[in-house]
């Protein structure tokens, strides 16, 4: 089976080259699909060079059609038989490709799930290439040893003959911090040893998930209404119709980290209102309770705390010892915290 890596970026162009470096030392043949969504750095150019040697299959915007618009726009130009996204910003390891392929056979209906790590190393360099500082940071960056320095970049020569010298800064979450560590190991340990899970779908990752095109296609695409779970949500809607999910374990990905922020689904409330319109269950309304419960340093109450995907599970049945009125008090409490 054809597998079509669909790239979505937008003002990343360095760290974008990177990316597309590391995709073309992949174990295994793939398509790769580049969304450019609307970007005003040189992105394009990046794109162009990388075409002389790689062969692209390029999607332009001239405005910016957000996370799901791009992807979508990605997977309608792909040919592939499973479509495996992934952010301009992060680099795929050697066995990306074939890890994802391997899961998927004709007939079964699967969203694979990769391993996602992070290099903290990077959020200081608009360029972790060259090591040059990003806007803001050249004070800090000056002060440093150049040896420091040398350990901050990610080199286009590791990607291609070292990159066991990037493996070795990694850390397991798509973001620096214990949170976001914790709670990839609680998805990674919920898809693994607990595949009758009833709430899987929260455990996808955006930048390292691989479905069928047809069944990607037929249900719509990601809900272009969401720039943030996006991936959840799609994944509800494809278990709900009997679809797996499964850890590609090996498949890996960093995620070259920048200070530009995140979108932190705690704090917006937006993508909830959106995703249980359309999906009016307990445990949506739950999911940042969850992911508080790992992250909020103790302030959320015992009897609310929610430890693992399994509790999620119970409590959106009604199973567990909580009140689900508090839980809903505490959620917008949470979102009006500064």
């Amino acid at each position: 089976m054809i597998v079509s890596v669909v790239v979505r970026s937008r003002d990343e162009a360095d760290r974008l080259r990177l990316t597309l470096a590391s995709l073309k030392e992949q174990t295994a043949r793939a398509e790769i699909v580049v969304v450019n969504d609307g970007s005003a750095d040189h992105t394009a150019d990046v794109i162009a060079e990388a075409a002389a040697s790689l062969p692209l299959t390029v999607v332009d915007h001239a405005t910016p059609r957000g996370r799901s618009g791009a992807a979508n726009a990605g997977a309608r130009a792909a040919t592939g038989d499973i479509l495996l996204f992934l952010d301009g910003d992060t680099l795929a390891g050697p066995d990306f490709v074939a890890r994802h392929g391997a899961l998927h056979t004709p007939g079964d209906r699967v969203l694979a799930r990769g391993e996602t790590f992070h290099l903290r190393c990077t959020r200081f360099l608009r360029d972790p290439d060259t090591g040059t500082p990003a806007p803001g940071q050249e004070a800090r960056l000056a002060r440093l040893p150049a040896s420091e320095l040398e350990e901050m970049r990610v080199t286009r020569d590791q990607v291609i003959g070292d990159f066991a010298a990037i493996e070795r800064r990694a850390m397991p979450g798509i973001y620096p911090g214990a949170g976001p560590h914790r709670l990839y190991e609680l998805e990674m340990e919920a898809i693994v040893r607990h595949p009758a899970c009833t709430v899987l779908w929260a455990a996808v990752s955006a930048a390292n998930l691989s479905v069928r095109r047809q069944d990607f296609l037929r249900v719509g695409g990601f809900d272009e209404a969401l720039d943030i779970n996006e991936h959840r949500e799609l994944a509800l809607r494809l278990t709900l119709e009997g679809a797996r999910i499964l850890p590609a374990l090996g498949a890996r990905t960093y995620h070259m980290t920048h200070r530009s922020g995140w979108r932190d689904p705690i704090r917006r409330t937006d993508w909830q209102e959106t995703f249980y319109r359309a999906h009016p269950i307990p445990a949506v309304k739950l999911l940042p309770l969850f992911w508080a419960s790992l992250s909020d340093g103790g302030r959320v109450p015992a009897a609310l705390r929610i430890n693992s995907l399994l509790e999620l599970e119970a409590a959106s049945r009604g199973e567990a010892d909580f009140d689900p009125d508090a839980a809903d008090d505490f959620i917008r409490e949470l979102a009006a915290l500064p």
